[in-house]
């Protein structure tokens, strides 16, 4: 396992627990993409710091990231961690609610940076601690279906 990498996601996390936006997009290339599940792809810094301190940090506070069990590729330039994320709602539907859940991410750096990171893990175990109405969270789960639909890995699964 490559220790910079173990260190990459350190910084990672406490970027996002901190809610420093520009501390995370330094750690991503100029045109790096930070696909988020919830809220989308972001491209770019500047992007990726609205996401994280207007978006991210808009919606709920006190968050934490535990970065479990990271495996990096050196050749491929690619790693991959489980973790164990949360944070408290501050979105006015839920707001006080603690929302916890499991994951993966998947990274793959150029020249030491983040140029793609995506992530996987179910939205449904944040969407029913949150008390979502079935409408809106038929929707979050329809754009998440769609974003797969249009995967070019997905197309022979989805014929």
């Amino acid at each position: 396992m490559d220790n910079g990498f173990s260190i990459l996601l350190e910084r990672f996390s406490a970027a996002v627990e901190a809610g420093n936006g520009s501390a995370l997009a330094d750690l991503f290339a100029h045109d790096g993409v930070y696909y988020d599940t919830f809220y989308g792809k972001f491209e770019g810094r500047e992007a990726i710091t609205h996401m994280l301190e207007d978006l991210f940090w808009g919606d709920a506070s006190a968050f934490l990231w535990d970065m479990l069990d990271p495996v990096f590729d050196s050749d491929r330039q690619m790693g991959y961690a489980r973790w164990v994320f949360s944070y408290t709602s501050t979105m006015e539907d839920n707001a006080g609610k603690r929302v916890a859940f499991n994951g993966m991410s998947h990274l793959i750096l150029k020249n030491g940076l983040i140029q793609n990171y995506q992530e996987v893990f179910s939205a449904g175990l944040a969407l029913v601690q949150l008390d979502m109405s079935p409408a809106r969270t038929t929707k979050i789960l329809q754009r998440m279906v769609h974003r797969h639909l249009d995967d070019p890995e997905w197309a022979r699964h989805v014929v």
